[in-house]
């Protein structure tokens, strides 16, 4: 039978590693702050910290360096966003071309809604380093996964270069209409991009 001192320090483990973890959650939610306001590559450690209202030795214990950082910050807000358009089309029913639309329309709705987030995926996450281009990969082939899915034929898997190219295609117009200050309505933005989607439910 556990003596109380034994359940002392079974409790103690579980609330460091509770606290431990919410300190992580903290340095995360500043960071998508911090670089989505001033850019990744003008934002240091001190200032995520400072942000996170943590000092710096507990950056180090959770992250080895700042790219770890910002894969976390990406992994978080893309996963995220990912979850809610998802959401978005599987509100609209069984029409594959209704679900295409609504996943397009609730992509541009949370990019205006959350330009730092916007900044974050889309500008300051390229050209970091090879860990970080692994992650963009391989969130964007579970982003394709995902819309291929749900609005896809499910007899029919389409082409990967096809998918590949609507993807790319529809982050370019985003990167655009982000460049031109979100000037057209998201709704617009989404029939443009559609144009290109259209191609996985016409195979």
């Amino acid at each position: 039978m556990p003596t109380s001192s034994t359940v002392q320090r079974r409790y103690r483990g579980a609330a460091a590693i509770e606290r431990k973890a919410q300190r992580r959650q903290q340095l995360i939610d500043a960071a998508i702050e911090v670089y989505g306001r001033n850019g990744y590559r003008h934002s240091g450690v001190k200032q995520v910290c400072e942000a996170a209202g943590l000092t710096q030795r507990y950056f180090y214990e959770s992250f080895a360096h700042s790219d770890e950082l910002l894969i976390a910050c990406y992994e978080q807000a893309a996963s995220q966003l990912r979850e809610n358009i998802t959401t978005a089309a599987e509100a609209v029913g069984d029409d594959r071309r209704e679900r295409g639309r609504a996943m397009l329309l609730a992509y541009f709705r949370a990019l205006k809604a959350q330009p730092l987030i916007a900044n974050l995926l889309l500008v300051e996450i390229r050209g970091i380093s090879p860990d970080v281009d692994h992650a963009i990969m391989r969130e964007l082939q579970e982003v394709s996964r995902n819309i291929t899915r749900v609005v896809a034929r499910p007899d029919h898997q389409p082409d990967e270069l096809l998918r590949a190219g609507i993807m790319g295609g529809v982050i370019h117009i985003a990167l655009h209409w982000m460049s031109t200050g979100y000037r057209q309505l998201p709704e617009d933005v989404a029939e443009t991009a559609f144009k290109l989607g259209g191609a996985i439910l016409a195979e």
